[in-house]
């Protein structure tokens, strides 16, 4: 039997973040072989992030990573805010951010890419570290956006680290201006965004039965009027114009950022802003992701948590 030194251990757990008695069990197991004992610890790490991966992760970082003309946001889950202030898991979150530039918006393509300074694929390099830290965890989504004819611009809400926070947002601006002004813009409009969560650029972006629906409602309002139908339709394009489209067109909203004064939309800031860098300035599009949107959080009262603990589950 081959002797397991103290050495061995710490080898195997350098290279896997396994705790030591797991690394000497498996070096015992193994023979002291130190691969065959990562596949092990592997094996078994994979086990236990699968009972692992029913608990909830609704926690965690937007990753907002920027290459020449091409932008791309990730979320990547955990279960707590502890974990998501991990530097691990930030150093993973960021890494994967960038891998995302390459994957054009596909949540597959991202998974099956090669971690850097691994040979796993992200998605194993994931399970792993719910194996090494001990909690859920899930690359959830991604999305890209390009500029082929300017730039994108990137900001992140609450931000714990550079590119990763709680909000990330992605803006393409089209423009011959210059670069640091049109970032400038970009960066403010992207920050707006955040505040702001538009549903599109133009009122031509929107989808046209979510129009079609508010349209309905406000017909039906303006009927009870008893008023002609000339000025019903009227009064339904006016609420649709000064209600609904200023509430949800990014370009019609009140700006938010810097020199906002209740009053400019975000076109009219735009408009200003072009002045400084010395060409016309076009957003073609965004991307806003928010941490946990969408997800059906599990809500245990208190007295359900206090018994669990109780009874030490």
């Amino acid at each position: 039997m081959a002797t397991i030194t103290a050495a061995l251990v710490k080898e195997l757990r350098d290279k896997t973040g396994a705790g030591m008695m797991d690394c000497k069990t498996a070096l015992t197991e193994t023979g002291g072989d130190i691969e065959a004992a990562v596949d092990w610890l592997r094996t078994k790490g994979l086990s236990k992030a699968a009972k692992k991966a029913d608990r909830i992760a609704a926690d965690g970082l937007i990753g907002a990573a920027v290459a020449g003309t091409v932008g791309a946001l990730v979320e990547v889950n955990s279960e707590t805010d502890f974990v998501a202030r991990n530097d691990k898991f930030q150093d993973m979150v960021r890494e994967i951010a960038g891998l995302a530039v390459g994957a054009g918006g596909s949540l597959e393509k991202l998974s099956a890419q090669t971690y850097p300074g691994t040979s796993n694929s992200v998605e194993t390099h994931v399970k792993e570290m719910v194996a090494t830290i001990g909690e859920n965890m899930s690359v959830r989504r991604t999305d890209s956006l390009a500029a082929p004819n300017g730039l994108v611009a990137s900001y992140v809400h609450n931000r714990v680290a550079d590119g990763l926070g709680k909000i990330g947002v992605l803006v393409a601006l089209e423009s011959k201006g210059a670069t640091d002004a049109v970032a400038e813009i970009g960066r403010q409009v992207a920050l707006h965004i955040a505040a702001a969560n538009p549903q599109a650029v133009n009122v031509d972006d929107l989808d046209a039965a979510l129009v079609e629906r508010e349209r309905k409602v406000y017909l039906e309002q303006a009927l009870a009027s008893g008023k002609s139908a000339d000025i019903v339709e009227k009064m339904v394009e006016g609420r649709l114009r000064k209600e609904f489209f200023a509430q949800v067109v990014l370009l019609q909203q009140v700006f938010f950022g810097p020199g906002g004064d209740g009053k400019m939309s975000v076109e009219q800031y735009i408009k200003g802003a072009e002045k400084v860098a010395g060409s016309p300035v076009k957003v073609t599009g965004f991307k806003r992701f928010a941490l946990g949107e969408g997800i059906d959080k599990k809500a245990d009262d208190f007295s359900s948590e206090v018994a669990k603990l109780v009874q030490g589950g």
